[in-house]
């Protein structure tokens, strides 16, 4: 009988499912992580859509969040997180009100709108909660990267497919998991600077966006239809301040693995999540070295999220 391969994604945090959902036809999806968890966000990009971010302030009332839902779609598919909050109201989870409990989903989108391509909405928010799981997490063209595309600086045609990759590292006993949907308007690159997706020439040669950009500045307007979203987790007890620096050290990974990033063509966020039920203060150089392996993790769920199965090994 064969063995099951290890589980090296996100779903390997305790308390963490992941589910992935397609709109009817395919070419856009969206990807929902259940928890609950408590939460933290940092920003990076200047075009984003996004909901409900203002429950991972450390001041808000709310002090976790049931789930992350990461969509394509652009704006019109924040419209899944209702169909996560749909099945969770469910089954009973969210936020007691005293009269009812309300679920609590923050989200970010990605933009993939194409001709006669449908949007993920709630029905698709629903399927991706109903699929969730702790087996490890599928990769590729799936979920919210199953519209995406980078290396957009030279055109859409001359683009490559985007996707969707998640990776795990272990840092002092404590696990750190990275998800992200790569839709940039960069190039990715591999762990030693070579670029493994992006834009290029006629005959399949990569034209370099970053120096395509620098050397004519002003040939084209910057293409619209960006965005890398984002999850980082960890099993490490912190609390929502060492959460967020964590996430902090995680935004390192994308000018290592996307170039140019951030640009405000891009709608990129990271979330941070830490379902542990336990909450203790670790030192500080406990924290800076679980925000250097949430950038590890999150560097290599960047280039694996463009890279054929065949080579994500």
């Amino acid at each position: 009988m064969p063995q099951s391969r290890r589980n090296v994604s996100l779903t390997a945090i305790p308390g963490i499912r992941v589910g992935h959902a397609l709109v009817p036809g395919g070419g856009s999806g969206c990807t929902a992580i259940l928890g609950p968890f408590r939460g933290a966000v940092r920003v990076t990009g200047m075009a984003t859509g996004t909901r409900e971010l203002g429950t991972l302030h450390p001041e808000h009332l709310v002090r976790e969040v049931n789930a992350v839902v990461l969509s394509g779609g652009s704006a019109y598919g924040l419209a899944a997180a209702h169909g996560v909050m749909a099945w969770l109201a469910e089954r009973g989870e969210g936020f007691p009100t005293g009269a009812d409990v309300v679920p609590i989903v923050p989200a970010a989108i990605l933009y993939d709108l194409a001709p006669n391509r449908s949007r993920p909405d709630a029905a698709t928010g629903f399927a991706a909660a109903e699929a969730a799981s702790d087996a490890p997490v599928a990769e590729g063209r799936v979920g919210a990267g199953a519209g995406a595309t980078v290396g957009k600086l030279a055109g859409p045609e001359r683009a490559m497919p985007g996707g969707l990759g998640s990776w795990l590292v272990e840092v002092g006993g404590y696990r750190i998991g990275a998800l992200v949907a790569v839709n940039a308007v960069g190039d990715v690159l591999d762990g030693t600077g070579q670029i493994v997706a992006g834009a290029r020439d006629a005959d399949g040669t990569f034209l370099d966006g970053s120096r395509l950009l620098r050397e004519s500045p002003g040939d084209a307007d910057p293409p619209m239809g960006n965005t890398t979203l984002c999850v980082v987790a960890t099993d490490a007890p912190v609390d929502q301040r060492d959460l967020y620096r964590i996430v902090r050290g995680a935004t390192g990974a994308m000018p290592r693995r996307i170039r140019p990033v951030n640009t405000p063509m891009d709608g990129d966020v990271i979330f941070g999540l830490a379902p542990s039920r336990e909450i203790r203060a670790l030192a500080d150089r406990q924290v800076m070295a679980l925000g250097d392996g949430a950038r590890v993790a999150l560097e290599e769920a960047i280039t694996r999220a463009v890279l054929p199965e065949d080579r994500r090994g």
